[in-house]
């Protein structure tokens, strides 16, 4: 007599075929997923500025930095200026818009595949552009907002844009520091600024710290594919215009604070600059200077590693309740 399948042996077999199916369809739809192209490291920070020469005075004259090129508005007006740090990090100065507002304008990290990244964030549900293009100075780039409302300008250096045009040159100046470390900007709520910076943009966090052990103040959140980092400035109520000056600032790497110290006191552009020098071991335990251009926008002059060696423990505190 021929034996007849049972319903039991159909319905195993039905259901090792669907989870199979299944998991072809799921491993077929990660590999479709786009990846995340590399980010190299800090491009640029962009700020509003209410006098040009002031601005100039302080980063070319007391700083040191050379300005490999401008851009003029169709009337023959300044647009925007920069200021080279070195070949791949620049400061941009825009004349401001309005009085008596905050200075920073946005900050740029640097990818390899500005093309490969657009596709990549639309995945992950960002807003960008429909399309790449490339800006006055000929490099790639498009901007998108993080969960504060700051501009991220994502860059990529073309072969024959002005900042690849200009390499080797504007560099031989008495610069205080020949690398951007970290910018800060201000965060609000922590949890969306620390997703969006980790989870979509693959930054790590390496650190935070707090001034009184009660409240957490900063945390440090490094790229992906570079030592720079991004520092997160927590704040429980809006900074007043001044203190925006302090939180949104430029961090310059120097091996000796005292030495970029001494040496700015001997510079002939000292004149223009009218406030002491004043170094100190910050929280994090490192030697730091902090000077401020025309505009309140803070510079810190800091030392790469603790005045021991040894890591400073990041902070347990809770964050700013909002």
């Amino acid at each position: 007599m021929r034996a007849v399948p049972t319903f039991r042996y159909d319905v195993a077999v039905m259901m090792k075929f669907l989870t199979v199916s299944v998991l072809c369809v799921t491993l077929a739809a990660a590999a479709d997923e786009p990846k995340r192209p590399k980010i190299t490291g800090i491009g640029h920070i962009a700020l509003f500025v209410h006098d040009i020469e002031k601005s100039r005075q302080f980063y070319k004259d007391f700083l040191g930095y050379g300005e490999p090129f401008k851009l003029d508005n169709p009337d023959g007006s300044l647009s925007l200026t920069f200021i080279k740090v070195n070949e791949r990090q620049y400061i941009e100065l825009f004349p401001e818009k309005t009085e008596k507002t905050d200075r920073l304008n946005h900050i740029s990290i640097e990818t390899d595949n500005a093309e490969a990244m657009r596709v990549y964030l639309a995945s992950k549900g960002v807003k960008v552009p429909e399309k790449i293009t490339k800006g006055r100075i000929k490099n790639s780039n498009f901007n998108i907002k993080d969960p504060d409302g700051h501009t991220v300008e994502i860059v990529q250096y073309e072969p024959d844009g002005w900042s690849m045009r200009e390499k080797g040159k504007f560099m031989d100046g008495p610069r205080i520091s020949t690398h951007i470390k970290h910018l800060g900007i201000i965060v609000g709520k922590l949890d969306p600024a620390i997703k969006f910076y980790t989870e979509i943009l693959g930054f790590k966090e390496t650190w935070r710290g707090s001034k009184d052990g009660k409240t957490l103040n900063w945390v440090n959140m490094k790229l992906p594919e570079s030592d720079d980092y991004i520092e997160f400035m927590l704040y429980e109520d809006f900074p007043s215009l001044s203190a925006l000056g302090t939180a949104h600032h430029i961090c310059f790497e120097v091996d000796s604070v005292e030495k970029a110290k001494a040496d700015l006191e001997s510079r002939p552009g000292r004149k223009f600059y009218t406030k002491q020098l004043d170094s100190k071991t910050g929280v994090n335990r490192k030697r730091q200077m902090n000077l401020f251009d025309p505009d309140g926008t803070r510079s810190e002059v800091m030392e790469p590693t603790t005045i021991d060696g040894k890591p400073t423990p990041p902070a347990t505190a809770p964050p700013p309740q909002h």
